[in-house]
């Protein structure tokens, strides 16, 4: 059977298309495509698609391949390969199962939020920046209640808009509110923008959530091993984090067709399961499922940071973590539900 870098490097000769110009088409270095073709580096799943147009290639046949191999090199060394690869069969053909079953529950939120959207298209001009003002420091409110912060809703409508210092509370807690704030404003300009999204703005979005909190971690990727507390969850090696973050968006293109709701949760989960960084990785989640749900013309899923809904939150996150997405789906829709349902009601 033909490797992956065989294929390649043979269809590259049959098009008379050298490495450097195929690197060119790419937007790569020439020495990846140098490795590639010696099979010892295999490329990312948006590259395979890439270079199977380029070259003419089958892509079913070539991401098979490509597929194949990144298997067959994660597991080359490990003596209980062939068990790990049926059990991973089975959980493969369970979770294809559960795709297909999604809720009739779950189908009816995500039918009334597109009802209440279509609503909100017709008086969405009628929203001010006032009006939007308070809901994003309501979220920048309860996005940082989740995570610790006891500044109240009046205290962090006060820090971000009257720039007051409240007495009694630390300065990480001032810098939070402000830092959150801020990232809102990241956010809705790179909507406005209409540019992909990619990995490196989720790096700009931690970047600013711990500005002036912890210089050395802002915007850079964990180096060390975490826990996440009260959690069964065990987030990957360091070491793997880029790697885990390059599937992440792997992943995330390759499912455009999901409804935006589903799609904001699966990155939020994907994401804070990673656990990318040392801090600041909740509110960086939470602001990329924002972020996916303005691009596509809903409003923002403001997570309640009290007690009761925390918990739950916390609850819904570990079962998505051990394979029983579908509550924490169906939070997100509820929520967004709410948010949407109470956004139109203010401006109809």
């Amino acid at each position: 059977m033909k490797t992956f870098s065989f294929l390649i490097k043979e269809a590259r000769h049959e098009k008379g298309i050298s490495q450097k110009e195929l690197a060119g088409l790419l937007h790569i270095d020439s020495s990846l495509i140098t490795r590639m073709e010696k099979g010892e580096r295999l490329p990312v799943r948006a590259q395979v698609v890439q270079i199977a147009a380029l070259l003419g290639l089958p892509e079913k046949k070539l991401l098979v391949r490509w597929l194949s191999e990144k298997i067959v090199k994660e597991l080359q060394y490990e003596p209980l390969a062939r068990e790990v690869l049926i059990a991973a069969e089975e959980q493969v053909r369970c979770r294809a199962v559960s795709a297909k079953a999604v809720s009739g529950e779950l189908r009816k939120i995500l039918k009334e939020i597109d009802q209440c959207k279509t609503r909100l298209d017709k008086v969405r001009h009628m929203g001010s920046a006032k009006f939007s003002e308070a809901y994003e420091v309501e979220y920048t409110y309860h996005s940082n209640l989740i995570e610790g912060n006891t500044l109240t809703l009046q205290e962090t409508e006060r820090v971000i808009n009257h720039g007051i210092t409240v007495s009694g509370k630390s300065m990480r807690e001032h810098l939070e509110a402000i830092n959150h704030y801020e990232a809102i404003a990241l956010i809705q300009e790179f909507v406005s923008v209409k540019k992909p999204l990619t990995e490196r703005f989720v790096l700009d979005i931690h970047a600013l959530v711990l500005r002036g909190i912890d210089k050395e971690n802002a915007g850079r990727y964990r180096d060390v091993q975490v826990r996440i507390g009260g959690s069964t969850h065990i987030p990957p090696n360091a070491m793997v984090v880029p790697q885990k973050m390059e599937e992440l968006f792997e992943w995330y293109y390759k499912n455009q067709h999901m409804h935006p709701v589903l799609l904001s949760a699966e990155m939020h989960e994907r994401l804070v399961s990673i656990h990318p960084f040392i801090d600041g990785n909740g509110r960086t989640s939470r602001l990329l499922m924002n972020l996916i749900l303005l691009q596509h013309g809903y409003v923002i899923a403001n997570l309640k940071g009290d007690k009761e809904h925390r918990f739950r939150y916390y609850d819904r996150l570990e079962d998505a973590q051990t394979d029983k997405k579908e509550s924490f789906l169906k939070l997100i829709a509820e929520t967004e539900l709410s948010c949407i349902r109470e956004y139109v009601s203010l401006l109809e």
